[in-house]
């Protein structure tokens, strides 16, 4: 089994190269775990500050979810939105997995939530997949983390967000793997806190030194990762070359 995390940054690095991605892929990668995917555009918040930068509908792939759907037929897609209806996490699942549970929890804040000034600290929810397979359950998590604009370092949040994923995975059965846009620092209490819960990160295992792309020039190159559980087996990990993003996408083969 393969898997794919992406923060597609709303498409925002070229809509037509960010397809040809997911077209390239799609016979060989059995999961996609996407961050920042957009359903429909929000007209009232053109201009906001979201996530430091001004929303500007024009610039991104605002119909997102419609288009990488249609790109990758052969998947199940689960939509899961945490700032309003259109924007959020999206999971892909070849429809030849089968499929047990799929649902999400609210792991900052609450659905709905939207904060006075910067849009970028909405609530936030990890979404999870439970498969059955050959070899037992899997259990896949979608998670883009909190952003504060302070930087990737642990904040009372954070912290509190990850004890709520670390509770939430203790009353898993079967494999876990963990994977998205978490927002952090590999030497935070807040992923040592998931590292703690029985998960390696492998991030760390594996000695990686970014997950950005050239369109990132901010000085701290980490932002995403995987996580598995002591059951899962991996056969590969890395960072893919594919400028599609200001994040790399991250592949795991299991």
């Amino acid at each position: 089994m393969k898997i794919i995390t992406l923060n597609i940054w709303g498409g925002r690095a070229g809509k037509e190269k960010l397809l040809e991605f997911f077209d390239d892929q799609k016979n060989s990668v059995d999961i996609f775990c996407l961050q920042e995917v957009w359903s429909a555009p929000y007209d009232h918040m053109e201009g906001r500050i979201a996530g430091g930068v001004g929303l500007a509908n024009a610039q991104i792939m605002v119909h997102g979810l419609q288009e990488i759907t249609k790109t990758l037929s052969n998947f199940n897609a689960f939509f899961r939105p945490h700032h309003g209806d259109h924007y959020g996490l999206l999971m892909l699942v070849n429809n030849t997995l089968q499929i047990l549970e799929e649902g999400e929890i609210f792991v900052y804040k609450h659905k709905g939530f939207v904060p006075e000034g910067d849009l970028g600290g909405h609530g936030r929810n990890i979404q999870y997949v439970k498969l059955q397979s050959q070899n037992g359950i899997i259990n896949i998590i979608n998670f883009h983390g909190l952003w504060n604009g302070k930087g990737k370092t642990d904040s009372h949040d954070r912290i509190v967000q990850s004890q709520k994923i670390s509770d939430f995975i203790k009353d898993l059965k079967g494999k876990i793997i963990l994977c998205g846009d978490f927002n952090l620092l590999p030497d935070t209490q807040s992923i040592k806190i998931l590292e703690n819960a029985g998960l390696k990160n492998l991030i760390k295992e594996y000695n990686l030194t970014s997950t950005r792309t050239s369109y990132y020039n901010k000085p701290e190159k980490f932002a995403d990762y995987i996580l598995v559980s002591s059951q899962v087996v991996v056969k590969e990990f890395k960072v893919l070359p594919d400028e599609v993003s200001d994040h790399a996408p991250l592949i795991i083969e299991i």
